[in-house]
C-alpha cells in the first residue's frame, strides 16, 4: 500500500516536508489542545437537534449577521453562535433564545475573542 504523499508544514512559511499536519519544530503543545470535556460537547453539533432544527430555525428568523447589523451593514448569517457560551451546559446549548446568527468573519472573532479572555481567567 503507497503511503501519503509529502507535504509542506502547515506552519505558514515552512517547507519542511511532512506526512501530515506540523513538523517537530511546530507541532503545537498538549496544552493547545482542547480537553476532553470540550471534545465531549463538540460532537453536540453533529446532532439532529443542532443540525435539523436550532440552526436552520436561527438562520431562518435572522438571516442578517447581528454585528455587521449594529454597524449599518445587511451581511447575510452563515453562523449561529451562543450569544453566552455554553461550556457543556446542555440546556444553555439547546435555549434558541440564546442563539444568534453572524457572519463567518464576525463570528471567527468572537469566538477568538472569547478563547482569549478565558485563557487570560486560567492564567490567574
Amino acid at each position: 500500500m503507497a503511503s501519503k504523499p509529502l507535504r509542506p508544514c502547515l506552519h505558514p512559511g515552512c517547507t519542511t516536508l511532512v506526512r501530515s499536519g506540523y513538523c517537530d519544530k511546530h507541532r503545537p503543545p498538549e496544552s493547545a489542545r482542547r480537553s476532553e470535556k470540550s471534545q465531549s460537547y463538540r460532537r453536540w453539533y453533529s446532532l439532529r437537534i443542532w443540525t435539523d432544527e436550532l440552526r436552520p430555525k436561527q438562520l431562518a428568523r435572522e438571516p442578517f449577521c447581528r454585528d455587521c447589523a449594529k454597524r449599518g451593514l445587511r451581511v447575510y448569517a452563515t453562523d449561529v453562535d451562543h450569544v453566552e457560551p455554553h461550556d457543556g451546559d446542555w440546556s444553555k446549548f439547546i435555549d434558541s433564545t440564546n442563539l444568534q446568527s453572524l457572519c463567518h468573519s464576525c463570528h471567527s472573532a468572537k469566538t477568538i475573542a472569547e478563547s482569549r479572555a478565558k485563557a487570560a481567567r486560567r492564567k490567574r
